[in-house]
């Protein structure tokens, strides 16, 4: 088998139905030769282990683990969906106590076991404030952690696509950017029906405005109707995404979508966010971001709300206040 690379990919959550399949897609793809599962469930990790060991692949090594340090000690590259999962009736946030701690443990595990990784993805909610915490206490550069935040935009383009009833390939460039949550900011002025601009679509038979708000709203609650659907939150998709992320990363193809990053521009300081990005193997690159007057307000609203998330993890005491976090981290401003 080909691969992008033959360094170490540790899968972390790897039992549970998000990590079970990042781990499938990750070797489907090619990604590498070299492939570590870990999940503290010692069961369930095996029989995720023997289900891939049972599809027979080829050219590829599959260990796995539940003990960390095993698992992280020569990780490159590393996939993190190892949160308490989002059930029905609770929001991203709702997640935030237990899941900040986990991602705090995390940081340090990486920062003593790992040190030299080249990126991390880090996916379970909330990713924008799981993702700071994790870029905080790992020591690592803002350039090598990014979160998923991605399915937003792809929400977007299949909301569209379902409303003007055409493939989802002619709906193109949509973008939603600031927070992973119902406080994300949808913008309309970036996409594309079938070559022509959203924007002079909205508002017409074609896609009224209160069609418009439908779908903006659809958008905002896609995790939620996953949940109301299946009975459990998405696993199929953020597996999937979150691989291209990491894909992109190793020197695979460019990633296409939004990514959760680190930004501190003077306008949006001191915050993790889904922001327009280009991931390589030299890092993170951000991009400029820009919309109307109306989107640049919803993407300060929604700052507002992630920095209100932060501050309340600080209230908590699993971070710093923002003054001290460069002696946390020496990479952070």
């Amino acid at each position: 088998m080909n691969t992008l690379t033959n360094e170490k990919l540790t899968i972390v959550g790897a039992a549970g139905m998000i990590g079970s399949n990042m781990a499938q897609t990750a070797i489907m793809m090619g990604l590498t030769s070299n492939i570590c599962l870990y999940d503290p469930y010692a069961p369930g990790l095996e029989g995720v282990a023997e289900e891939l060991f049972h599809c027979g692949f080829e050219g590829v090594n599959i260990t796995y683990t539940s003990d960390i340090k095993e698992a992280l000690t020569n990780a490159k590259y590393i996939v993190n969906s190892g949160g308490a999962a989002r059930k029905a009736g609770m929001t991203r946030e709702d997640l935030l106590k237990g899941n900040a701690a986990i991602a705090e443990e995390f940081g340090k595990n990486v920062k003593t076991y790992c040190p030299d990784v080249k990126h991390i993805v880090v996916i379970f909610n909330p990713a924008d404030i799981t993702g700071l915490i994790t870029l905080l206490y790992s020591g690592l550069k803002p350039s090598q952690v990014t979160t998923l935040a991605a399915l937003d935009s792809t929400r977007l383009r299949s909301e569209l696509a379902k409303h003007f009833g055409i493939p989802m390939d002619l709906i193109t460039n949509c973008r939603t950017y600031g927070g992973h949550g119902e406080q994300m900011a949808v913008f309309a002025s970036t996409a594309q029906v079938d070559g022509k601009p959203l924007t002079d679509l909205i508002g017409t038979e074609a896609l009224t405005k209160e069609q418009w708000a439908d779908i903006q709203t659809k958008v905002t609650k896609g995790g939620a109707n996953i949940i109301a659907l299946r009975g459990r939150s998405s696993f199929q998709s953020p597996a999937y995404v979150s691989i291209e992320m990491i894909a992109a990363a190793m020197g695979g193809q460019p990633f296409r979508w939004p990514a959760g990053t680190y930004v501190s521009n003077g306008k949006f300081d001191h915050i993790m966010m889904a922001w327009e990005t280009a991931i390589t193997k030299e890092g993170v690159l951000l991009k400029a971001v820009s919309g109307t007057p109306e989107e640049e307000t919803a993407l300060e609203k929604s700052y507002e709300h992630l920095c209100a998330l932060r501050d309340e993890v600080i209230s908590l005491g699993v971070l710093p206040p923002v003054s001290d976090w460069h002696k946390l981290n020496p990479n952070i401003d």
